[in-house]
């Protein structure tokens, strides 16, 4: 399948996905008799009818025979309700960026990146790449996440570890929210190269192997976030509020410099300076024992 061809039938797939979560009263269209629908949603004839296309245009749509214009993909982006990081991804996916080239040489982390990261001696951080590979990470990244130098290069993927380590699976109690929005971010990265064969290969092994991964991928949710919260229970320390926030490296836009930080004065902040002497005596440790 050609990537054209591969666009088209994720976009088709993106909408459908999209007007099966929309009841009529939600777009103001009147129910069927008796409130009974042989379908879940919207029927293509209505999306088609309040984005003032005919049926027929949207029904190629859906099956990736027909390209879009930017007016209808507006129409349609409106109709169906998406939030901006839905009607980016709408856009990528009908061809809006193909000619961007693809990248899929083996990422390095950037060294402006390296030293940042070895500089940040009681914050974790860590360096994501394309499909969310972990490129790099600090001494308190490994003691808050898990030592990720134990896995292999080519399984070191941040989402595959959400999903399948059961030691990052325990650091959530809200890990079905983590998981989501981490896959939701993956698959922008799907917008952008849905013929990355290591791409290709993540999504399939995890569908395989985790129903919650092969049912969310399945409702083609996407964002785009460069901050926000998360609470851990660490083994050792205990609970943590941390903030994260994301850094885009301008010297390659695929890769982002990720910090965890507590608010001065809480008790996750001096948990994390507990966490940053036990990183520091354990490393003194290994040394010594080696």
């Amino acid at each position: 399948m050609s990537s054209g061809n591969a666009h088209h039938s994720e976009l088709g797939a993106f909408l459908k996905a999209r007007r099966m979560e929309l009841s009529p009263a939600q777009v103001g269209l009147p129910d069927s008799p008796g409130g009974r629908r042989r379908v879940k949603g919207l029927r293509r004839e209505e999306v088609a009818l309040l984005a003032s296309i005919s049926a027929d245009y949207y029904t190629r749509l859906e099956q990736g025979r027909r390209q879009a214009s930017e007016p209808v993909l507006d129409t349609l982006a409106r109709v169906l309700r998406l939030d901006d990081s839905e009607r980016a991804y709408l856009f990528e996916l009908s061809g809006k960026d193909a000619a961007r080239p693809r990248r899929r040489t083996t990422q390095k982390v950037q060294p402006q990146l390296r030293r940042l990261l070895d500089d940040l001696a009681t914050t974790p951080a860590v360096v994501l790449g394309r499909r969310t590979d972990i490129l790099a990470w600090n001494p308190m990244a490994a003691a808050l996440f898990t030592d990720f130098a134990r896995i292999p290069e080519n399984k070191r993927n941040f989402v595959r570890l959400v999903f399948r380590d059961p030691a990052i699976r325990a650091l959530y109690p809200d890990w079905d929210w983590v998981a989501q929005t981490s896959l939701a971010q993956l698959r922008m990265e799907a917008a952008r190269d849905p013929q990355d064969p290591r791409l290709v290969e993540l999504v399939g092994e995890l569908s395989l192997q985790d129903p919650d991964f092969r049912r969310w991928w399945g409702a083609h949710r996407v964002a785009v976030q460069g901050t926000g919260t998360k609470v851990l229970n660490h083994p050792i320390v205990g609970e943590l509020t941390l903030d994260w926030s994301f850094l885009t490296s301008t010297a390659d836009p695929d890769q982002q410099l990720i910090t965890l930080t507590a608010e001065p004065g809480t008790s996750s902040h001096d948990r994390l300076r507990i966490l940053a002497s036990w990183a520091a005596q354990t490393a003194d440790q290994s040394a010594a024992d080696h």
